[in-house]
Parts: structure tokens; sequence; C-alpha cells
């Protein structure tokens, strides 16, 4: 395949060898042309505008957040107006479920296809084509693609034919990490110093509520794990967050160990 690769930081330099090395006629674009040197020395083509990435069958986008993404589609000579019709924008980016909605609705009225494809894994994982690829779109613009995600990931999981499906797992994979580090560290602060010494700033962090216990005290049902803030006196789930909400902080009483 002709693909396009745009972003060559830690993670998407990483991506893009390994495409080009599985054999791919590859054209690499990043703001800094010097980070496309190791990528040429492999037989990546260098394209000096975004427009000539996007001469391609895919074109695979990793940055660093919805604004960078943003800039990349949107602006002139963009993904989106120089992308041929028929042309797969798959975007590995971490961004908003709303922005990959509205990718999604903008590439179907240019007649080109996206999938989301963010992914997890490190980029060690990156350079190592190890990395945990989870996709969504429809099911035959993922199979036109499937030959990138084999090169560049261990195992393709497809979560959905919605596009944005794919970054709401992704966020909340995230944030039920960020979740786990947090309790943990809080946990062996609490076993090493006690409750009672531990400064403020630690006892109003993020902390995980008990979910079973909310359920049976609130007869709500909790379909993934909650988090309370006390400072912020809010309580989130990975999903809620992921689009946006929250809740008023249910507090001690509902099992929230703030």
């Amino acid at each position: 395949m002709k693909i396009g690769c745009i972003g060559l930081g830690r993670m998407g330099s990483g991506m893009a060898a390994n495409i080009r090395k599985a054999g791919h006629e590859v054209i690499v674009f990043n703001r800094t042309p010097a980070k496309a040197a190791p990528l040429a020395a492999l037989g990546a083509k260098v394209a000096t505008r975004i427009a000539d990435a996007c001469q391609v069958e895919a074109v695979i986008t990793m940055l660093a957040n919805d604004e960078a993404v943003r800039e990349v589609v949107y602006g002139d000579g963009g993904v989106l107006a120089s992308l041929p019709k028929g042309a797969v924008h798959i975007s590995s980016s971490t961004i908003s479920v709303a922005l990959a909605e509205q990718l999604a609705a903008d590439h179907d009225q240019a007649g080109q296809g996206f999938v989301a494809a963010p992914v997890f894994g490190r980029p060690d994982a990156a350079a190592a084509a190890k990395l945990f690829v989870v996709a969504a779109g429809r099911p035959e613009t993922i199979g036109t693609v499937n030959p990138v995600f084999a090169a560049i990931g261990q195992r393709t999981f497809v979560v959905a034919e919605r596009p944005e499906a794919a970054n709401l797992v992704k966020l909340s994979g995230n944030f039920l990490i960020a979740s786990v580090i947090e309790t943990l560290g809080e946990a062996m602060l609490s076993r090493a110093h006690g409750d009672e010494k531990l400064p403020p700033q630690v006892k109003n962090t993020v902390t995980v509520c008990n979910a079973n216990r909310l359920t049976r005290r609130t007869g709500a049902v909790c379909a993934a794990p909650i988090v309370c803030w006390p400072s912020k006196r809010k309580s989130f789930t990975a999903s809620g967050v992921a689009r946006g909400r929250s809740w008023p902080c249910p507090g001690p009483s509902s099992g929230c160990s703030g």
C-alpha cells in the first residue's frame, strides 16, 4: 500500500518505520523536518507539505491532541482537502469523542474513509511493532487498512462501526490506568504513614469509590468504576470523563474513600 504518515514524534516515528519495514511505500510529514531523516534512511519519501503526504491510499495521523489534529485535518492544504476520494484517514491520536464524531462525518461527506485507531503501548512498543490497536469504523474500511495495523501492532481489537467508539475505549482505558496508579500511590502512603498523617493535598486528590457499596446505598447501576474528587466536589466515570460529564460527589456516606 501507499501510506502517508503525519506526526513523527516518539510514537509516530516508530509506527512509520514499521510500516516501511513491512514493505509499504511511505510518505512522511512532520512540522520539524529533521525528525524525518531516520525514515528517509529507510526509504520513506519526505513530504514538505501535508497535501503531499495525502496523495496515498491511506494516511495515518499520530498527533499530540485535538488542537494538533484539527490544524492538520482542517487547515489550508490539510488532510480533508487533500486526501483523494476513496482514500482512508486513520486517526491514531488520543483525541476527544466529539472530534472523532466530527472527523467521521466530515470525511464521509468528502467521500473519504475514516477509521479511529488509537493505540495502547509506550514508544518502545511502537518501535517494536508491539502496540495494541483499538479500531472502529465501517468493516470494509477497516478491511482496507488492516495491513497497516498488522505492521504496527501485535493485535487489533475492532470495537464498533462508529469510529468514535474507539476513542471512548482509549480515553476510558487511560482514565482507569491513571486511577489505578493514583489509588496505589495513596494506599502505599496510607500504609506507610497512616491516614491521619497524610497531608490534605494527598487526601483530596482523585480516589476510587467502592462501586458496589455505592450501588447498594443509592440503587444506582454503576456501569464503570467511579472516581471521586472530593476537593472539587465532583464524581466521574471513565466514560463520563471521555464525554466531558461529571456529577456531584456523593461523599463518604456513599462509599467514597475521599
